[in-house]
């Protein structure tokens, strides 16, 4: 029987937990992180985000003009990626992140392939500052999916005959600031 090494990372305690736990030891560590008796959050006010939960909502992978378009190609397809974030919240301190990719290599009657992905997470921001959430569920919690989403789209496009699509890293901070202005500037018009 293999045994594995466990490693519990809580704020800024680190504990290792070498080849296995016993019952007895399992018990004292879980019981010395909670010294606050079920206090709020047992990181004594740190501010934290964690990631509960990532999951593929939709992904939808067409290759309309297989197998024609499987073959070699007389130029360079144009591919189009689109890319939005979006948020909910769904607790008093979980929210859900999506973020949606829209790719498409080649046009109309020429259309090579059309992907489009929905990939969300469930954060649970805890002690954050109420004018930090908005730029950490825009900003920081796209940035942690973003690994994910890439070798989704990559895999995806691979598996359907083509070359994988290696989407380049994606500048959520300007992403936010854009929808900032947008923000902004409906506001300006509407008064």
């Amino acid at each position: 029987m293999r045994r594995t090494r466990a490693v519990l990372v809580r704020g800024a305690e680190t504990c290792y937990a070498g080849p296995t736990f016993t019952g007895a030891i399992r018990k004292e560590i879980f019981m010395s992180n909670t010294e606050n008796n079920g206090g709020s959050d047992g990181l004594n006010g740190a501010p934290a985000l964690n990631a509960l939960v990532q999951y593929t909502k939709d992904l939808s992978f067409e290759n309309p003009n297989a197998p024609r378009s499987l073959g070699p190609q007389e130029k360079q397809p144009n591919i189009s990626l689109q890319v939005n974030v979006g948020a909910q919240q769904i607790a008093q301190s979980d929210y859900e992140v999506s973020l949606t990719i829209d790719a498409k290599a080649g046009e109309k009657e020429d259309l090579l392939f059309k992907l489009d992905l929905d990939y969300r997470g469930i954060f649970r921001l805890i002690n954050i500052p109420e004018d930090q959430v908005q730029p950490i569920i825009l900003i920081e919690c796209p940035r942690l999916l973003f690994p994910f989403v890439r070798q989704i789209v990559a895999d995806a496009t691979r598996d359907g005959g083509f070359p994988p699509l290696f989407i380049d890293p994606i500048d959520f901070v300007a992403l936010y600031q854009q929808r900032v202005a947008q923000g902004e500037a409906n506001i300006a018009r509407a008064n």
